[in-house]
């Protein structure tokens, strides 16, 4: 199991940052085989072990982990992470195999801690009722007389819960804070027996607007759906679920923390009052688990404003609204009747929401930016849209809209545009465009976020965008085989990582814009523009994208179900922060698999049935996902060919790699994180590494001469340098005197490079 395995070897609780803490510390504390040991087996002094040079009883195939016949001191050391080896160089035991695997899988992990999960799932978009209540004071409220205010948040607690505890003081911080902002604050004693007197002491701390409530007859039980005495809601001033989940993650069942690592429910509040989007909408929240003694009912009248409008605003106008990449808008009553055909059509089909990977048992995560439609939304809105469509009761009407008509991020701290406009023609199809932008800056940035917006959003079909480091040629065309440095596509328009994670934009650098564009009958102009969100101190750890690729396609004409596979085995723990497949019209399916080479089954990480070349989507993991060093990645994709395909332009002709429309590709990008200025995170580019070997390697000896090496500067400059960082390099490198270099001398140039990197100043 992936996850298992990741906790295992680490026993840090859950949550981004501490997985990036778990694994950075597992990549550098005491993995290496001893190097005395290393030097000692390697008898001829060449920095590599042969078959015969190991000693009796050591699983050289096991070591060998790209089958070239010998071991490096990386494939050791790998080797040492996996349990093949000891650190003094000797094989450990291996457990005897029986066809199941050898390995028993430990007893459930009791440790719970709030972790991202899926919003339609967990009520996000619902209309909560207007409840009326009273406080301990005896005074009577509904929840419709804070309808003035920027927010509401409903914090379920107890003074018997251990949890619910530990949280007070944090919720009592919030209520200042945020009270004085004009935010309410009703919190929900829903134990029944707890002690009165702790209950008024505990809401003499409150701000002096908040109101704290016992909840006798589980009314906020039943209506905002609370599962346990730490959930949160915030609501907007329509009685719209915003944000539902924990207030942090510095408490869990089993653990705590001196500080939170995600402070869910403050982010959401200051995302909200300031006009973002909120970007985690919803969490798990352990506490004391909570059952209403009657169960909860469901909303019998379905009705425009009580219900439908909610499904729009959170499933479709994103896309549906003015001036956005949707054909038309979707925010009101009058526009979804008009188009209620439509709706119900690619709504029953599941065309959309866009949202393409299939449902995969535990222990797979969950993906944290599902876009498809609950089963109880989707029944809701095609009963609405079959029966008579009532418009319902106004007071139910949900708020004004806050979409942002500028950046949904925030305002960036720098904006690149490319240089001019581009032309857009009315009718047909496009070659893709490419454009450069200098980076003039005298020092590396490090950049937390960013935000790529179209100016013309509705005939942009893609951007992608690569960094090119000072010197180094630019490629046009290859669709960012070397890993993308941000992509833009409906629906996706950008990321903000977590505290501690960033992307290195390099002083001096090359950014390239690869645009295209889908003319949607009118003429127009596009002048996307990228924006960067920039880190307050040098991250912890860096973000990059590396892609394993199958460059060598060969698609017959008119085959219907061709299948292309790729394998890659994974260099080291390699964290997962998104997965995001490329193909062009003629693909069909992409799946991601794992081995992890132990007799168990394959774990599907990602399996995209019904590929779209026109939603091209990036799958981000709503918990941890850690690939095994050792293990073996399979890359598995279907193409279409034939003239049953509507979307092929030539069912006749044999289909290779190319970077146009009509021609194919097949990438599998992997999006992940190392620690910053650490020599191991070089190891997260051996899927690249490979295929560059791979791709340049004319005459397939294993080997990169220098004229192939200066091909290889021109395609993929970003990963090797310039020609004056390569050549004193590929002189040393050269350790055998072959002529040509093997792909561990071709990692050791890689490491050097970024050691340059690391001592350059501004790093």
């Amino acid at each position: 199991m992936i996850l298992l395995l990741s906790q295992r070897r680490c026993a840090v609780p859950q949550g981004l940052l501490a997985a990036a803490i778990c694994t950075g510390a597992l990549m550098l504390a005491g993995s290496l085989w001893a190097d005395d040991a290393f030097d000692r087996a390697d008898r001829n002094g060449d920095g590599r072990i042969t078959a015969d040079e190991v000693a009796q009883g050591i699983p050289f195939q096991l070591i060998d982990a790209d089958g070239d016949g010998f071991v490096t001191r990386a494939e050791a050391a790998a080797a040492v992470r996996r349990g093949i080896l000891n650190r003094d160089g000797s094989a450990r035991e291996q457990p005897v195999r029986t066809g199941q695997p050898a390995v028993q899988e430990p007893a459930a992990d009791p440790r719970r801690s709030a972790e991202p999960v899926t919003a339609a799932e967990h009520g996000v978009g619902r209309l909560v009722q207007d409840i009326r209540f009273t406080d301990l004071q005896g005074q009577t409220h509904r929840l419709s007389e804070f309808a003035d205010r920027p927010a509401t948040v409903i914090a379920m607690t107890s003074t018997s819960c251990p949890m619910s505890r530990r949280y007070l003081p944090t919720l009592t911080a919030l209520s200042h804070e945020f009270g004085e902002r004009g935010v309410q604050f009703v919190l929900v004693n829903c134990i029944a027996s707890d002690d009165p007197a702790a209950m008024r002491e505990a809401a003499a701390k409150l701000h002096t607007t908040a109101i704290y409530v016992v909840d006798e007859d589980e009314t906020f039980l039943h209506h905002p759906g609370a599962v346990s005495t730490t959930d949160v809601f915030l609501l907007d001033g329509s009685r719209t679920v915003l944000f539902h989940g924990a207030v942090d993650d510095q408490y869990g069942i089993g653990f705590a923390h001196e500080q939170p690592r995600r402070s869910y429910l403050h982010d959401a509040l200051q995302e909200l009052l300031n006009g973002k989007r909120i970007s985690i909408a919803a969490t798990s929240a352990p506490g004391c688990l909570l059952e209403p003694d009657e169960p909860v009912a469901e909303i019998v009248d379905v009705t425009w404003h009580n219900r439908i409008s909610r499904i729009m605003r959170q499933n479709c106008e994103v896309c549906h609204r003015e001036g956005a990449v949707g054909p038309f808008p979707l925010t009101s009553f009058a526009e979804v009747s008009a188009h209620a055909a439509m709706v119900r059509e690619v709504v029953s089909t599941q065309q959309m929401p866009p949202w393409f990977a299939a449902d995969v048992s535990e222990p797979h995560p969950g993906w944290k930016n599902d876009r498809s439609l609950s089963e109880a939304d989707r029944r809701d809105l095609l009963t609405w849209l079959n029966g008579g469509r009532p418009e319902g009761d106004v007071a139910d009407a949900i708020g004004r809209a806050a979409w942002s008509s500028s950046w949904e991020l925030g305002e960036p701290d720098e904006v690149i545009s490319i240089p001019e406009p581009v032309s857009v023609k009315a009718s047909g199809q496009m070659p893709y465009e490419y454009r450069q932008v200098t980076w003039t800056a005298d020092t590396d940035i490090w950049v937390q976020g960013y935000e790529v917006r179209p100016t013309a959003a509705s005939v942009v079909h893609h951007v992608i965008v690569e960094v090119f480091e000072p010197g180094s040629k630019r490629r046009i065309g290859g669709e960012g085989i070397g890993g993308y440095w941000a992509a833009w596509v409906p629906g996706n328009h950008g990321v903000m990582y977590p505290e501690g994670f960033a992307r290195r934009l390099p002083a001096g650098a090359t950014i390239q814009f690869q645009l295209h564009y889908s003319p949607n009958g009118r003429a127009t102009t596009d002048q996307t523009q990228l924006g960067l969100y920039l880190a307050k101190q040098p991250p912890v750890n860096e973000v990059r994208t590396v892609s394993v690729a199958q460059p060598r396609l060969n698609i017959p004409a008119g085959a219907a179900g061709h299948v292309e596979r790729q394998q890659q085995q994974i260099p080291f723990d390699m964290p997962v922060l998104g997965l995001m497949p490329h193909m062009h019209v003629r693909g069909a399916a992409f799946r991601y698999e794992l081995d992890l080479l132990d007799g168990s089954q394959p774990q599907i990480l990602l399996d995209v049935p019904r590929y779209d070349f026109n939603w091209q989507l990036r799958y981000e993991p709503a918990r941890p996902m850690v690939l095994p060093a050792g293990a073996q990645l399979t890359l598995t994709a279907t193409y279409d060919n034939s003239s049953g395909n509507p979307a092929n332009p030539d069912p006749t002709r044999n289909v290779r790699w190319g970077d146009q429309t009509t021609d194919e590709m097949m990438i599998g990008y992997i999006e992940t994180w190392a620690p910053r200025n650490s020599a191991v995170k070089s190891a997260a580019e051996t899927p690249v590494l490979n295929r560059i070997l791979q791709v340049l390697d004319r005459d397939g000896d294993g080997e990169l001469t220098a004229a192939e090496m200066q091909a290889g500067n021109g395609q993929f400059s970003a990963f090797l340098g310039s020609r004056r960082q390569l050549e004193p390099l590929l002189r040393q490198a050269d350790r055998d005197n072959s002529g040509g270099l093997s792909r561990a001398e071709l990692i050791w140039v890689r490491e050097q490079l970024l050691q340059q990197r690391t001592e350059a100043p501004g790093n």
